[in-house]
């Protein structure tokens, strides 16, 4: 138990303050003598022991009635480690521009605010805390730390399973564990969200796995860099939160992990970078089952690493010619709406000149063939009263799926292809009826037929003789009336019935894939 005599003056200091919460700043008001960066150098005159701060937090220096106690300090050296791990503290917590020798254990503590502000720390660890109020930690270095003198240094700050019914603060802050987890933060829940702005910087992974963000994940102008073994720089698997704001010169030089993450309102990427791992082996974004309201991933420039959006649901989505890098996997990705960016301005991706094109050039960046991108992208044509779009995107689905097919179906595929456009362009067939029509007619016209009876049938039409070659169905009664000894016009004769089948054949199976949607 520390008695008052035992305490130096910047201690004593601190405890006839705490009472009254009173704030005791030891600083010089000199800036160079100041920078947290060398507190190492300071002296007793600016020392408080870390178990002072702790016995004052747990009630060795009773307040007096009629005030407010709370734990204020300004510009010290905070030697030893401030362990209050388990503990239940009633009081506020405030320390600025302050020098830590040694990590912060808040494991399992129930507290009030804390405020860690401009403050250099090795590692926090603040697992399954529960805070009333906010976690302050703005400005603040911290470096991988241990969570017990047991553990080796891994993350800069721990808030597994961490409850804060206000915000987490980490606005300027900088986490650095190259190679390892700068925040793990798996099942946060953080009433007042999380704010990561303002030069936050973090050397190594952020995770926050199944976090519960209600107010959000606001990380505009934030840097990652120095993703772990896996390569990731961010992951938000399975987590919920209101918004995900990754805008304005975000840069994630790592994987971007969202998988399985409900966003009830704005996803957003806009003027982000997504640089993918350094060794440029893994994806930039991987957002399979993700939900979301709105969905801006108007980038800064194209990512580096594939997207992989497999699966995700999204009411609306924005991009622009800078969006999507040369590999995007899409499919079971369904979108209710796409707007462009350009210049400057958001406008209806459908009924631009060159909509369906580059639409489907879109679909062709995934790795394989898969059916549903087309027919999510016809149907937002459909939906649009684009009919006659949304039948180009299916026609290009088919010439697409031709090319996995074995030769001979691709060999049937382009005749289809040829003449009835897969049914997608039925007119086809008509040009061609009329083409062979008019060179039947033609060619039989400029000759005299053999009549297969003398003296019997119709008078020979050249027009219906050659309709009655390419009908295959029914008969006109001049194919069998008359024939050519000429080999080469029966030929031509030959040639019309085969070309009548095949375009029967081919119109009948064209109509049938197309009302089938295949």
């Amino acid at each position: 138990m520390l008695s008052y005599d035992e305490l130096t003056a910047p201690e004593r200091a601190l405890w006839n303050a705490f009472p009254e919460g009173r704030r005791v700043d030891v600083r010089t008001g000199v800036p160079e003598n100041d920078r947290v960066a060398g507190g190492g150098r300071w002296g007793p005159e600016r020392t408080v022991r870390a178990s002072v701060i702790a016995a004052l937090l747990l009630g060795a220096n009773t307040p007096q009635p009629g005030t407010v106690a709370r734990l204020g300090l300004a510009g010290a050296r905070i030697s030893g480690r401030l362990d209050l791990a388990g503990a239940q503290v009633a009081h506020a917590l405030w320390l600025e521009d302050c020098w830590f020798e040694e990590g912060v254990d808040l494991l399992g503590a129930s507290t009030q605010s804390i405020a860690m502000v401009g403050c250099r720390v090795p590692g926090v660890e603040a697992g399954v805390i529960r805070v009333e109020g906010r976690l302050d930690l703005r400005r603040s270095h911290l470096e991988g730390g241990s969570a017990s003198p047991f553990h080796r240094r891994v993350t800069a700050l721990s808030l597994i399973n961490a409850q804060v019914s206000g915000v987490v603060n980490l606005n300027g802050a900088e986490l650095t564990a190259p190679g390892r987890w700068a925040l793990s933060a798996g099942g946060l829940v953080a009433e007042g969200g999380v704010y990561c702005q303002h030069g936050f910087v973090a050397h190594g992974e952020i995770r926050l796995m199944g976090a519960q963000l209600p107010g959000g994940l606001h990380m505009r102008g934030a840097r990652l860099t120095g993703p772990g073994p896996s390569g990731v720089a961010l992951a938000l698997d399975n987590a919920a939160a209101s918004t995900l704001d990754f805008s304005d010169g975000f840069t994630a030089n790592g994987t971007v992990r969202l998988r399985g993450t409900r966003i009830s309102d704005n996803l957003t990427f806009e003027g982000a970078f997504l640089n993918g791992p350094p060794d440029g082996a893994g994806p930039s974004l991987v957002a399979m089952l993700m939900q979301a309201v709105d969905f801006d991933f108007t980038l800064a420039r194209p990512p580096s690493g594939i997207v992989d959006l497999r699966g995700a649901q999204v009411s609306y989505l924005h991009d622009s010619d800078r969006s999507w890098p040369e590999v995007v996997e899409l499919d079971g990705f369904v979108y209710g709406s796409i707007k462009v960016d350009e210049d400057g301005e958001r406008r209806e991706a459908v009924g631009r000149r060159d909509s369906v094109a580059r639409r489907v050039a879109w679909v062709r960046r995934g790795p394989d063939y898969n059916p549903q991108p087309y027919e999510q992208l016809a149907d937002w044509y459909r939906k649009a009263g684009h009919d006659d779009d949304a039948r180009r995107v299916l026609l290009a689905k088919q010439r697409h799926r031709r090319r996995t097919l074995p030769r001979a179906a691709r060999v049937w595929g382009h005749l289809l292809d040829a003449t009835v456009g897969y049914g997608y362009r039925p007119w086809l067939a008509g040009v061609w009826l009329l083409s062979l029509t008019l060179l039947g007619t033609l060619t039989f016209g400029a000759h005299s037929p053999t009549p297969a009876k003398r003296g019997e049938g119709a008078p020979f039409q050249p027009l219906v003789y050659t309709l009655d070659l390419l009908i295959p169905i029914g008969g006109l009664g001049q194919r069998t009336a008359w024939y050519w000894p000429n080999g080469g016009l029966q030929g031509l004769a030959y040639l019309l019935i085969a070309f009548g089948w095949v375009l029967t054949t081919a119109v009948i199976a064209g109509v049938t894939r197309a009302l089938q949607k295949n």
